[in-house]
């Protein structure tokens, strides 16, 4: 692993001001009882879009124009009225858009529905349109309770394969074979069958492929799957993550959520867990080994998690950290957002977000454009709510950051688990990292591009690393100008063995 510099920068931005968000179209996203929420550029007209998934009311696909929901799932053919666990946007066919995969709750029918995107051309932006392929691919699963869904291409052969875990039974891993799906998590040794919730899938070990850590519940252990030419081997104990700080085999504990970034800022991907018992944060110090910094970090918080998400909220290069509380045994735990310090996390949560009840779901997209990233929850609190709420963060700081959407050599969106990393111009001083979505929220994956916030406006270098079947494959631009940068995006495509 290379060392990088921590930027001085960076670390001398202090934000004193609490962030401030405000919830948009209330009275349009009041309803209850939803638990999946996931974002992506559906329409392909540079705005992302967003699906909510609710527990037998008609799911709900609000199209985004300019920052303005509009509920167009009966017309997209995705507004079903069965309860949703999970969803997840990827390509599966590889022609440019990105197609939805849901997860349903146990009844008649698949528990999986694969819906291609087939955007009509009548309209300008194309509007989407999705078609029901779930037989035709090999999709159809009668049983299991489906928690997350996760669309990555593990043998980097240009297409996505489809890793999906299930809470009561053995997971499964479908290899994608132009377009059909075979299950073979038997034979790479992924049929874990404890009772499994979360997943990401990174580059743990920095060796160029993409292993898998898993979230278990009901006080089964956590697994680290070391990938080895696409074989897999649990080396969670050996790595310090097994129980990711909550209290060994009780059946009371177990992680529902795990989500990686680059806490510290040394160019490595940290682990964070959000866990019914104390929470944990698990430093990367490379090699495969992390270091238990929970208590040091402020962080573990003997509580009822149900997931977590990273945003620099504030653009000062640092990743913040939201949590969702749930209800149990009649308490409510609350929500809370945390800064980054650099060296621990500071709980600044505002008073309307302290004051939600029972939510699921967590995930930030920038639905206006504005430069920052702003926060969708989903819930199932009595009075409900499925809420958007605007970040918001002083412009000039809003427009301190850069998207980096990261495709393959053919412009497709088949890179899930790519590492970004921003650095000051002409140095290897780090200013922000990201991953390109591998499993988050809860139960669900986007398709967005990395969001950096930037603690100034001078030039950057770009760099993305993407773990390819054995090769970490290196793409870099140098001296972007953010200011210049249209709409503060940047397109990198990068290869892989193709």
């Amino acid at each position: 692993m290379r060392a990088f510099g921590i930027c001085l920068l960076a670390l001398a931005i202090q934000t004193s001001t609490p962030p401030k968000f405000e919830p948009v179209q209330r009275e349009q996203l009041a309803l209850g009882g939803s638990f999946v929420n996931a974002w992506a550029d559906a329409d392909l007209d540079g705005d992302p879009d967003l699906y909510v998934g609710f527990n037998g009311t008609p799911n709900r696909f609000y199209r985004n124009d300019a920052g303005v929901l509009t509920d167009i799932a009966a017309e997209a053919g995705v507004a079903d009225a069965r309860g949703t666990r999970a969803a997840a946007w990827g390509d599966f066919d590889a022609d440019g858009d990105p197609d939805l995969l849901v997860g349903f709750a146990p009844g008649a029918g698949s528990v999986l529905r694969l819906y291609r995107n087939d955007r009509s051309g009548a309209v300008k932006p194309p509007a989407p349109r999705f078609s029901d392929v779930t037989e035709r691919t090999g999709l159809t699963v009668a049983a299991g309770a489906v928690r997350q869904l996760v669309w990555i291409d593990l043998d980097a052969d240009g297409d996505l394969d489809l890793f999906v875990a299930f809470r009561d039974r053995a997971n499964a891993f479908y290899r994608n074979e132009r377009g059909q799906f075979t299950d073979v998590a038997a034979a790479i040794g992924l049929t874990d069958a404890r009772k499994s919730v979360g997943a990401v899938w990174f580059d743990a070990d920095e060796d160029g492929d993409l292993d898998l850590y898993l979230a278990n519940m009901d006080g089964d252990a956590n697994a680290l799957y070391r990938n080895d030419a696409g074989k897999f081997t649990d080396v969670a104990a050996a790595a310090g993550l097994e129980w990711s700080g909550r209290a060994p085999k009780d059946t009371a504990n177990g992680t529902v959520r795990p989500c990686a970034a680059d806490v510290d800022l040394d160019g490595r991907f940290d682990l964070f867990t959000a866990n019914y018992g104390p929470n944990g944060l698990f430093l990367n110090r490379g090699g495969g080994k992390f270091e238990d910094a929970s208590r040091p970090w402020g962080i573990a918080i003997d509580s009822r998690y149900d997931s977590c998400a990273f945003a620099d909220v504030d653009h000062d290069g640092r990743v913040d950290l939201y949590v969702n509380g749930t209800v149990t045994g009649g308490t409510s735990y609350p929500d809370r957002l945390f800064r980054n310090a650099g060296t621990r996390f500071e709980d600044v949560t505002p008073d309307n977000i302290a004051a939600i009840q029972a939510d699921h779901g967590v995930s930030w997209a920038d639905l206006d454009g504005d430069g920052d990233l702003d926060l969708a929850l989903t819930g199932s609190q009595p009075t409900g709510m499925h809420w958007v709420l605007r970040n918001l963060l002083d412009p000039a700081a809003a427009a301190r950051s850069l998207s980096v959407r990261v495709l393959d050599s053919q412009r497709r969106a088949t890179r899930a688990g790519a590492e970004v990393r921003v650095f000051a111009a002409g140095t290897r001083q780090l200013v922000g990292a990201g991953l390109v979505d591998s499993g988050s929220g809860y139960d669900m994956q986007n398709d967005l591009p990395v969001h950096i916030g930037l603690p100034n406006l001078s030039k950057v270098d770009v760099e993305v690393t993407f773990p390819a079947a054995g090769k970490r494959v290196v793409a870099r631009v140098f001296n972007v100008d953010p200011r210049t940068a249209e709409r503060r995006r940047l397109t990198i495509r990068i290869g892989g063995r193709q």
